[in-house]
Order: structure tokens, then sequence, then C-alpha cells
């Protein structure tokens, strides 16, 4: 196929190639506050789907300065248990992630595994997930 008009084929191209970017998760971090040998990171989460969230698992890693890991917890914070409820559409939570560490940390790292929508459909973890980090 010819097209009369190159330019105009390079921009429809381009803009049928364009991503919109959207997240069905919004997760805010915020700085970790510490008490002994333990981490506190306060994560205020949104659900930006359509669906019922059922189930949101994430890891928290604390990592040193020369970035080994120095302590890392997995637990689901959304759902998962009968104390917290699936996420409804546009609704906001709040979790609190506790992380031990017996050895001083300069960053966290945050990682969602995995999102399971109302019916057991699982979400992309990687293009739904919008993560935002809160510094005061």
């Amino acid at each position: 196929m010819k097209c009369l008009y190159p330019a105009l084929c390079v921009i429809l191209i381009l803009l049928s190639n364009m991503t919109v970017s959207h997240a069905g998760l919004t997760l805010k971090v915020a700085e970790p506050k510490i008490y002994g040998q333990k981490a506190i990171l306060k994560l205020e989460l949104q659900n930006t789907f359509t669906n019922t969230i059922d189930s949101v698992r994430a890891a928290v890693f604390l990592l040193d300065d020369g970035g080994k890991i120095v302590g890392q917890e997995t637990r689901w914070i959304v759902g998962g248990t009968k104390d917290r409820p699936p996420l409804s559409p546009n609704a906001k939570t709040t979790f609190h992630f506790v992380v031990k560490s017996e050895k001083p940390f300069a960053k966290t790292k945050v990682t969602v595994t995995r999102i399971v929508l109302e019916g057991g459909r699982l979400a992309n973890i990687y293009s739904d997930v919008e993560m935002v980090s809160v510094t005061k």
C-alpha cells in the first residue's frame, strides 16, 4: 500500500502505536518510620479499576547503601484474609507494612506481586499499578 501523504502516514502510525497509560491500582508509599528494629511503611491504595479488587499481595525490601537486602516481608495488603475486605471501584484504603531489620537500611523498595480482581481474573502487575512515593 502506497501512502499519498508520507508525513501524515508517519504521524498516524506514531499515534496508533502510542499506548494510553492507565493504572488500575494507585499505590502511595510514605517514608518509613523506624521504631527499634522495625520499619513501618504506610501504603495508601486506590482502586481505579471498574471491577472490585479481591486481593493484592506486596513485598517490601529494606536495602543498605550497597543495595543489599537487609530486611523483607510479603503480605496480603488487600483481601487475602477475613479481616481485610476487597477494595471496591474508586475506593481507598490504608495498610501499614511492618518489616523487621537488625541492620540499618538506606532505602526501601515496594513491589506488588499479585492483583486478583473480582471473579478470579488476574491484573497485570507491570501495567496496572502506579507507584507514587510520598516524602515529607
